[in-house]
């Protein structure tokens, strides 16, 4: 394996292409877009943000007339300024669906046959590759190839596989599938391997390092994470996109969740079919040419990006360089700073990618995540960015920022309640297992929580019904009863796993915060669960905060509003071991939270499936007769 780290022996003849970094400090010339941002974009934007800023303004109304009959007090205060941040983000995920609702019905986002105006002809697949499991990889690359070989199109393709793994054993077992893969004939599409002697910068160190050296040999670049299967359809109408539209630097699909065998990993890979399309509608819509970049399954043009996206350092404390690790983000606004329209096409069919199986492996990404997302929050007065731009750069942080939020919220509000006259105590002697509740003034937390809970749930009962409302999905779940019953199961279970997320958001909202960091570790895609004394260590805290919250409820008199809050967090650890089950074959069909990509598998998750298991037959093979010879 040391001849890999010595030389590139894989790879083409190098074709350099400059990529000079960049600054946040000051803004290049940029160039202008042959045709002008839609009209329309105004419209879109004006729903967007006027009704939420005008629903978040009364709901603070009426709370500061409630408040302001007793006075205000310093907890009063502070509860309320929590309550319009988390009304802003609450209002505005329910304009965004309301947004994909009106565009389904006007017929918008469509995607059109354009005319294809300068054809990137040359496009390469690029797979950056970190101690994942080879034969997943090597499987799913495989099956793409075979699609696009036999498909039409006058674009070329070329596959790379990037490699920063570390294992010497994994790297083995890569070079292994690379040259099996090497061996099959996919009609002209050429397939390359490199790993670098070092992984600096990561993924953007890694895809910088591939445009430095063979960028210039190609138009365009689609970028794949280890996990991502795309059609070759898919693929095809990427690169035709690209092509249709000069201005576009960058054109994100939306990837469908598919593989998930878990009950957690059932319930995300539920959602994001169910509802997650009228979010990406809405976005789609209000977003126009400033979209975002979610780092895979999108096509990138590649003199675009290497002529303005370069992530600069950023500085943390003593001066050290750091990198900024939630990157795509940051290149979509680099983009769009240089002149280049981000798009999304929330209706592009055969773009899919894998999700975290269990709770615990959810909670490990999200880690990483928020660490790069709390990093946005001091690159938002860029120099150049566009308005747009740096409201997705603010939505990243706030998709964390939420969770402290919420938190102190319902921290704060249980208190409120604490020192009114309340008896000394809940249990008569005549009945001593039935407390008797005080009857406090509560019409405005439960306002609230109706509130709370009818924002929360629009996005997805909107998404559900029309949904339901496609023959074809009706048809694929056999009955309606069926689909209702999965939706009811999600909606539950989002509930009562929201309370362990927000408190380990939290945690790593502030680890972040306080600078410290996480490694940067391939994400666990068996799905295999953990022992109950690991899911204890895991959820401790949130566990030991449950119980202190029933405490407080039977004792201290803490609304029983924190009742289901506390049971999800006292309960954290049976519940992180019922994520793990396996359900995708369980004997009730209710169960299995079925989406029409489980029930009507598409061609390419067939397809990847059995390379899969061919690659792997070949890499085990290989390692037995490897273990004979050594013997």
């Amino acid at each position: 394996m040391d001849r890999l780290v010595q030389d590139h022996i894989y790879m083409p003849e190098r074709a350099p292409l400059a990529m000079p970094s960049q600054t946040f400090n000051k803004v290049e010339t940029c160039r202008q877009m042959e045709t002008a941002a839609r009209a329309s974009s105004s419209f879109w934007r004006i729903a967007a943000f006027v009704p939420t800023l005008a629903i978040t303004i009364l709901v603070c109304l009426v709370f500061v007339r409630y408040l302001s009959q007793g006075g205000v007090s310093a907890i009063d205060a502070a509860v309320l300024a929590l309550i319009a941040l988390s009304t802003v983000w609450l209002v505005f995920s329910v304009t965004n669906a309301c947004l994909g609702l009106v565009s389904v019905a006007m017929g918008s986002g469509k995607i059109r046959r354009e005319g294809v105006v300068s054809s990137p002809s040359n496009i390469a697949l690029l797979m950056p590759i970190y101690n994942e499991s080879p034969w997943d990889v090597f499987g799913n690359a495989s099956a793409m190839m075979r699609e696009l070989a036999e498909g039409p199109g006058a674009e070329r393709y070329t596959l790379f596989f990037l490699s920063d793994t570390r294992d010497p054993q994994i790297a083995d077992l890569e070079e292994q599938a690379f040259l099996a893969l090497r061996g099959v004939s996919y009609a002209k599409i050429e397939i390359y391997y490199r790993r670098r002697r070092e992984n600096t910068d990561k993924k953007v160190g890694n895809i910088a390092d591939w445009i430095e050296n063979w960028g210039a040999s190609h138009d365009a670049m689609v970028i794949l994470d280890a996990d991502s299967l795309m059609s070759g359809k898919a693929i095809r109408q990427l690169a035709r996109a690209l092509a249709a539209d000069p201005d576009a630097g960058l054109i994100q699909s939306r990837p469908m969740l598919i593989g998930a065998e878990t009950l957690f990993g059932r319930v995300q890979q539920f959602s994001n079919s169910v509802y997650g399309w009228l979010i990406a509608e809405g976005l789609a819509r209000w977003s126009q040419h400033e979209g975002n970049y979610w780092g895979h399954n999108a096509i990138i043009r590649t003199r675009a990006f290497a002529e303005s996206a370069r992530l600069p350092h950023l500085r943390g404390w003593g001066g050290a360089k750091r990198l900024l690790l939630s990157h795509d983000f940051v290149e979509a606004g680099m983009l769009r700073r240089a002149g280049w329209a981000v798009r999304l096409l929330p209706r592009m069919t055969g773009s899919f990618e894998e999700t975290p199986q269990t709770l615990i492996d959810y909670v490990v990404r999200d880690r990483r995540w928020c660490q790069g997302n709390m990093q946005h929050l001091r690159i938002l007065a860029a120099r150049g960015f566009h308005v747009i731009s740096r409201f997705h750069l603010l939505l990243g942080a706030l998709a964390f920022l939420m969770s402290p939020a919420w938190l102190a919220v319902i921290t704060l509000w249980a208190f409120v309640s604490v020192g009114q006259d309340t008896p000394e105590s809940y249990f008569s002697p005549t009945n001593p297992f039935m407390p008797i509740w005080p009857e406090a003034p509560m019409n405005m937390a439960w306002f609230y929580l109706f509130f709370i809970y009818g924002m929360l749930l629009f996005p997805k009962i909107s998404g559900a019904v029309l949904f339901g409302l496609n023959a074809r999905n009706r048809k694929a779940y056999g009955s309606g009863a069926i689909f209702l019953g999965s939706m009811l199961i999600e909606l539950v279970l989002s509930v009562v796993y929201a309370p362990i997320m927000m408190v380990h958001h939290t945690m790593a909202t502030l680890a972040s915060l306080f600078g410290r960091g996480n490694n940067w570790t391939p994400q666990n895609r068996t799905g295999a669960g953990y022992t109950w004394l690991q899911t204890f260590r895991f959820h401790w805290i949130e566990t030991v905060f449950g119980i202190a919250l029933f405490a407080g409820i039977f004792f201290a008199g803490i609304s029983l509003l924190i009742l289901p809050i506390a049971f999800s967090l006292a309960m954290a650890v049976p519940l992180s071991k019922l994520s793990s089950i396996p359900v995708a074959r369980a004997p009730t069909r209710v169960f299995r939270l079925d989406t029409p990509h489980t029930l009507i598998e598409p061609k390419i998750v067939s397809l990847a499936r059995s390379e899969r298991v061919w690659m792997k037959t070949i890499l085990t093979k290989n390692s037995s007769s490897q273990s004979i010879a050594a013997e």
